[in-house]
Formats: C-alpha cells, sequence, structure tokens
C-alpha cells in the first residue's frame, strides 16, 4: 500500500502550511505508520509524488523521511524507495554513521572541553565567524539552512579551541550532528532552545570565560540528551 493512494483517493491535494512544511509531512507519515494505515513491508509513494500530494518540495519531503528513518521507522534503498519497517519508534535513533546513545556518550567529552579552551584560545576571526553564524541562525526560516548552521556554529567552536584532535572529532561526526538535529528540531521542537543555548555558549566564548563556556555548552548538551530521552521513550 501506498501513502499517496490513501490520501489522496477522490480527495484534493491541499497544500501544508510551510511555516512547518517538512514537520507537518513528517507527522502525518508518521501517524499513518504508527496507527497501521500503512502497514510494515509497504512501500511509499515516491519523492515526487509525496511532494505532489502534500504541496510542498521534494527538499522537504527527504527532510520529513529522513527523520524517518532516524526514527527506526524506514528503511530507504537506493534505486527502488523508502520501505516502512516498523510501527513505533526505535530504541535509538540512526543518525547516518553513528547512534544518537553514541552521540550522547562522546560530546560531553568532545564538545565542553573544546567550548572552555574556545574562549580562551579563539581569534577575532573566529568570533567573527560564530556571531555570523548565529545572526544568520537567529532569522534562519529554513530548516535545512538552520541544521547546517547548527552543524558549523559546533564545527567553529572546535576549530576555536586550537585543539586539532577536538577540531578533527567534531568534523568528523558532523554529518551525524546536522541529522540529530534535523530529527530533534522536527520531533521535539528544539530549534528556538537551541538558538537560546547557543547564545549562551557565544556570550561566554565572546567573554573570554573558560569556565562559563564548558557550563554553557553542557547545559545544551543536556537539553539535547533529554529531549533525545523524550523521543526514544514515549
Amino acid at each position: 500500500m501506498n501513502l499517496s493512494d490513501s490520501r489522496t483517493a477522490g480527495q484534493p491535494v491541499v497544500p501544508l502550511a510551510r511555516l512547518s512544511a517538512a514537520e507537518a509531512v513528517f507527522n502525518a507519515i508518521r501517524a499513518d505508520i504508527e496507527s497501521g494505515l500503512v502497514a510494515i513491508g509497504s512501500k511509499l509513494s515516491s519523492e515526487a509524488t509525496l511532494a505532489q500530494q502534500y504541496g510542498v518540495s521534494r527538499s522537504v519531503i527527504r527532510e520529513a523521511l529522513r527523520s524517518c528513518t532516524a526514527l527506526g521507522l524506514t528503511v530507504t534503498k537506493t534505486g527502488k524507495g523508502t520501505f516502512v519497517v516498523a510501527n513505533k519508534v526505535a530504541n535509538d535513533l540512526t543518525l547516518g554513521q553513528y547512534s544518537a546513545r553514541d552521540l550522547t556518550e562522546a560530546r560531553p567529552h568532545i564538545e565542553i572541553p573544546a567550548a572552555g579552551l574556545a574562549a580562551q584560545r579563539r581569534t577575532d576571526e573566529e568570533l567573527d565567524a560564530l556571531r555570523h553564524i548565529m545572526a544568520t541562525m537567529a532569522t534562519e526560516t529554513d530548516p535545512e539552512s538552520w541544521v547546517a548552521l547548527d552543524s558549523a556554529f559546533h564545527a567553529t567552536i572546535a576549530r576555536a579551541s586550537g585543539n586539532k584532535v577536538f577540531e578533527s572529532v567534531v568534523a568528523d561526526i558532523r554529518d551525524a550532528l546536522a541529522h540529530q538535529s534535523e530529527t530533534l528540531n522536527m520531533v521535539a521542537d528544539r530549534q528556538h532552545a537551541s538558538d537560546i543555548e547557543h547564545q549562551h555558549i557565544l556570550a561566554a566564548i565572546e567573554a573570554g570565560s573558560a569556565e562559563k563556556a564548558r557550563t554553557a555548552m553542557a547545559r545544551h548538551l543536556d537539553a539535547v540528551g533529554q529531549a533525545l530521552d523524550s523521543i526514544l521513550n514515549k
């Protein structure tokens, strides 16, 4: 059974509100899967068909489908399509080559000390880069663009730490961080809270306070962990 078959038969196409298009599409697909309307083993309609059905771009559809995959509800097979593999959220999120649990366990050991060092060692250019990223994030309305800025913010802090190991590790997990951020924004509505937490981190780095920078990053990562727990424990 294709998702489009059950939703479009005899019904006019009603475009979803753009203010949260990917979230709306994700919620609709997730509801159909979890309710059993789209059975395990079913193939979802093509990106083009779903885009036409919901009146959104294919990039919005791809964003929604990535979150379905991250939750363990679907699997996308290259050249074959996206298939439903479960009707409830998995015990962990799949974020590229890493899991959410992997990231939650590792990030505090990397990004908290990196933030502290960044407060002490950041150059004027790196500080300007962080300010520019934050200013852009504050006005960014496209979810995919915001996610890219989010991962850039964390990567820039790691680079500003002056520690090549921290910089390399964060660069290695950058794609996974983007997938995690994208899913949390869609499922747990984390974007606004993240903006505020990032502002606290930046303020501490601007002030040159290693202790405050470590504390602000720790609070941010703790909030991310709690949001993940809220998804996985539903």
